[in-house]
C-alpha cells in the first residue's frame, strides 16, 4: 500500500485495465523500477517509506508547482485571472514575461500569451520560482473545407530524385496538388534526422533528433552553390551524379528497394564536394549566421553529435568518456580543427534542409493550400541518438515506450524508445518539448502528432522486460496541451492527433476541447456502442482528419481484394485460420460497399476496383470532417503497404516506391500524369467545393 501511495505520487501506475471491466496489476518490480528512472529509490521497504515521507513533506512544503498553466479565451482572460494557487496570507508574487515586463501581484489577467517566469516570496521567508505558461484556450481551425494528400515522401521519387523522394519532390508535389487539384494540404512522413552511419533504421518513427531534419531529403541540384563548382572539380561531381542516377534507375526501373544509406552516402560526397569548394557569398554567409544565432545551443548540440558519431559510431554511450556529454565534449572540439569543421559541415546541412523546407512551404502558400504541408511528429527517438545525448537529463534511462496487451496484440509492444521524464519537464518550463515544437513548426501549416494519447500517459517497459510488463506514466497533460496550443498559435498552425487504438477515457473530449484534431480511418469507423455496423456518416465527429488508411495499415485496394490476409498469412503472422481471416476480412468490405450502394455513392456497382476506392472517397466526403485525406498509393492503385507493424526484415517497411496495381513503381510525372489519380482528385476537388458552397 504504501509502494501504491508513492507511486502515485509520481504518477506511476499500480494496476490497468485493457479493457472495460478487467483490471491488471503492475508487477511490484516493474513499478520499483520505473520510479527509479524517475530519482525515487523504493527498492526496500525502508526506501519506500523514506520516499514517500519526503515526497508528502516537500509537497507540503512547496510554494510554486515548477510549471503552472493559464488559459486564456480569445476575446478576454476567460480562465486566466487568479493564478490557482493556495498560497500563505502575504505571499508575495512577481511575473517576468518572456518580454521583460514585470507584474506584481494576484491579478494576472493582463498577462500576454507565452512562457513567463513567476516567483513567490513568503512571509516566514521561503522563496520559489517557476514558469508561468499563458497559452490561448484552443488550436486555431482551418478556414474552409479540404482535401489533401498523405505521402510517405521517401516513396515519391521523381525523374531527378536520387533514390529516393526529395525535398525539390515535395515542392512539386504541393505546387501541382494545389493548382491543377485544389487540394489544400499535404501530409508527409516525419522527416526528422535519422540515426547516422550505416546499416541504419530506415524507419522514420526511430529517428535520432525529432529537432532537426535530415539532410538525406536535399536537393542536391538546387543549393545555390551547386551551380557554382568549377571546371576543375566538376568531373568529380559528374561521377556524383552518375551514381545518384543509377540508385534512381534501380528503384525505377530494376526493382530495387529504397536504399537510404546509399542515398546518403553519395548525396554526403556531393555536400562535401560543394560546400568545401564553393565560399558563400556576403548575403548567403549572413543568412548562415541568422540560422546559426536563431538555433543556438541546441542545433550546436545536434552537430557536434553528428560529428562524434562519424568518429566513434552513433552509440554515444561507447565513446571515450569524456565525449559522453555535450558540454565536456566542447572542449574537444576547441582543440580539434577538423572537428570543428565537422561540426560547422553538419550546422550547414541543417541550415541548408531548413531553407528547402521553407521554400516547399511557400510553394504550397504559392498553390493556395489552405493548410498547407502538414508535417509528423514521431512519439520518441532512438535511445543511442542525437536527442538522447544532447538531453540525457530529460529521458528515463532504462525505459522504452510501448503499448501494453489488447485485443489485436497479446504480447503487448516495445517500440524501443526512451521516454521523456515528466517531473524533468516540469522542472525545466517544458523547454525541451517547447524547443521541439517551434522547429516542427517552423514551415508546418498543420502539425500531426503520433500517438497524441502520450500527452496524457506512456506506457514504460523496463529495459530487460516483456511489454506486459510494463506500466503507465502520467504526464501533466494540461501542461503539455497548453505548450502545444501556444506554439501552435504563434505559428499560426493546427493540430492533428492521431488517436487510433486503445484511448483512455475523455482523452478525446480533451483534445477536442483545446482544438486538436483527431483522425478517423473508415474502417474503424463503426456503431461500436450499438449495432457494430459501419457507423453512418452523418454521425462522424468533424474535428478530424477523415481518411481511408495510413501507412500502418493495407492500402484501400489490398483492403477492398482481401489481399492484406494473403500477404499476412505468406508472412506467418495471421493468429487464426486463414480462411476464416478471408471471410471475415471479405464480410466487412461487402458490409461497406452495401453502405455504399444504398447511399448512391457506387452507382457503378461492386466489382470494380477504381470505382469502389472512389466511393470509399465520395462517403468520407460525405461526413462532417473538416479535412478528408487521400494515402497517395490509394490514388493509383498501390496494393502494398509502406509498413507491417510486426514485422523488421521479413517485410521491406519503409523501402518501397509508390507503385501501380502491377507492382510497378510511378515517378511524380506519371503520378501527375496518371488518368486514374486524376479522375479521384477530379471529383475530390468538385466535391468539396460542393461542400463548402453548401
Amino acid at each position: 500500500m504504501t509502494l501504491a501511495r508513492l507511486a502515485a505520487r509520481h504518477g506511476v501506475a499500480t494496476v490497468h485495465s485493457p479493457s472495460e471491466g478487467v483490471t491488471v496489476p503492475v508487477p511490484d518490480a516493474t513499478v520499483v523500477a520505473v520510479l527509479a528512472a524517475l530519482g525515487v529509490d523504493a527498492a526496500t521497504p525502508e526506501a519506500v517509506a523514506a520516499a514517500l515521507d519526503a515526497a508528502e513533506r516537500a509537497g507540503r512544503e512547496r510554494l510554486l508547482p515548477p510549471t503552472l498553466v493559464l488559459h486564456r479565451d480569445e476575446d478576454g482572460p476567460g480562465e486566466a485571472g487568479r493564478p490557482p494557487l493556495d498560497l500563505p496570507s502575504g505571499t508575495r508574487l512577481r511575473v517576468t514575461t518572456e518580454d521583460g515586463a514585470v507584474v506584481t501581484g494576484r491579478d494576472w489577467s493582463g498577462l500576454p500569451l507565452g512562457v513567463h517566469t513567476v516567483e513567490a516570496q513568503a512571509p516566514d521567508g521561503r522563496a520559489a520560482t517557476g514558469t508561468l505558461i499563458v497559452s490561448p484556450a484552443r488550436v486555431p481551425g482551418p478556414g474552409r473545407r479540404s482535401y489533401g494528400l498523405l505521402v510517405q515522401l521517401y516513396s515519391l521519387l521523381s525523374t531527378r530524385s536520387w533514390g529516393m523522394g526529395d525535398l525539390g519532390d515535395l515542392r512539386e508535389l504541393v505546387t501541382w496538388a494545389g493548382r491543377a487539384h485544389g487540394a489544400g494540404f499535404v501530409q508527409v512522413n516525419p522527416l526528422h534526422a535519422g540515426v547516422p552511419g550505416a546499416p541504419g533504421d530506415p524507419s522514420p518513427y526511430r529517428p535520432s533528433s525529432r529537432r532537426f531534419p535530415d539532410p538525406v531529403h536535399l536537393r542536391i541540384e538546387e543549393i545555390p552553390e551547386y551551380a557554382l563548382v568549377g571546371p576543375e572539380r566538376r568531373e568529380e561531381l559528374d561521377r556524383i551524379l552518375a551514381e545518384a542516377a543509377e540508385l534512381r534507375e534501380r528503384v525505377l526501373d530494376k526493382g530495387a528497394l529504397i536504399d537510404r544509406d546509399a542515398v546518403w552516402e553519395v548525396k554526403r560526397r556531393a555536400l562535401e564536394l560543394v560546400l568545401g569548394t564553393v565560399e558563400l557569398g556576403p548575403g548567403r554567409r549572413a543568412d548562415y549566421h541568422d540560422f546559426l544565432a536563431e538555433r543556438g545551443r541546441a542545433l550546436e548540440d545536434h552537430a557536434t553529435y553528428q560529428a562524434l558519431a562519424e568518429r566513434h559510431g552513433p552509440h554515444w554511450r561507447t565513446w571515450p568518456e569524456e565525449l559522453r556529454a555535450p558540454r565536456t565534449a566542447e572542449a574537444a572540439v576547441c582543440t580539434d580543427p577538423a572537428l570543428a569543421a565537422r561540426v560547422d559541415f553538419h550546422c550547414r546541412l541543417a541550415w541548408l534542409t531548413d531553407r528547402q523546407l521553407a521554400d516547399a512551404a511557400a510553394a504550397a502558400r504559392e498553390a493556395g493550400m489552405e493548410v498547407g504541408i502538414v508535417h509528423d511528429l514521431a512519439v520518441g527517438v532512438h535511445p543511442e541518438g542525437s536527442d538522447t545525448w544532447a538531453q540525457q537529463e530529460a529521458f528515463a534511462a532504462g525505459m522504452s515506450v510501448g503499448a501494453p496487451p489488447d485485443a489485436f496484440n497479446s504480447r503487448g509492444q516495445d517500440w524501443g524508445l526512451p521516454p521523456w521524464r515528466p517531473d524533468a519537464l516540469a522542472a525545466a518550463g517544458y523547454a525541451p518539448y517547447r524547443g521541439l515544437l517551434r522547429e516542427l513548426l517552423r514551415h508546418a501549416g498543420a502539425l500531426r502528432i503520433d500517438h497524441v494519447m502520450g500527452l496524457f500517459r506512456l506506457w514504460w517497459v523496463p529495459e530487460g522486460r516483456e511489454p506486459t510488463e510494463g506500466t503507465y506514466v502520467r504526464y501533466d497533460a494540461e501542461a503539455m496541451l497548453a505548450v502545444l496550443v501556444l506554439e501552435a498559435h504563434r505559428a499560426g498552425a493546427l493540430v492533428i492527433g492521431e488517436d487510433l487504438g486503445t484511448v483512455e477515457p475523455g482523452v478525446r473530449e480533451e483534445l477536442a476541447r483545446r482544438g486538436v484534431f483527431g483522425t478517423s480511418v473508415l474502417w474503424f469507423e463503426r456503431d461500436w456502442a450499438g449495432t457494430g455496423r459501419p457507423l453512418p456518416a452523418g454521425e462522424w465527429r468533424a474535428e478530424c482528419v477523415a481518411t481511408a488508411t495510413t501507412h500502418d495499415l493495407p492500402s484501400t485496394a489490398a483492403r477492398l481484394s482481401g489481399e492484406h490476409i494473403g500477404l499476412r498469412h505468406r508472412l506467418g503472422l495471421l493468429t487464426g485460420d486463414l480462411e476464416r481471416e478471408r471471410a471475415a476480412a471479405a464480410a466487412e468490405t461487402a458490409e461497406w460497399l452495401d453502405v455504399f450502394e444504398r447511399k448512391g455513392l457506387l452507382p457503378e456497382g461492386p466489382g470494380d476496383e477504381e470505382a469502389e476506392i472512389r466511393a470509399v472517397h465520395r462517403f468520407l466526403l460525405a461526413t462532417p470532417a473538416r479535412m478528408v485525406g487521400v494515402w497517395l498509393p490509394d490514388a493509383v492503385g498501390d496494393r502494398r503497404p509502406q509498413n507491417l507493424p510486426g514485422t523488421w526484415d521479413q517485410y521491406p517497411n519503409w523501402r518501397l516506391p509508390l507503385a501501380g496495381p502491377d507492382g510497378q513503381p510511378l515517378t511524380l510525372e506519371r503520378l501527375a500524369a496518371s488518368p486514374r489519380a486524376h479522375g479521384l482528385l477530379r471529383e475530390l476537388r468538385a466535391r468539396t467545393e460542393a461542400s463548402g458552397r453548401a
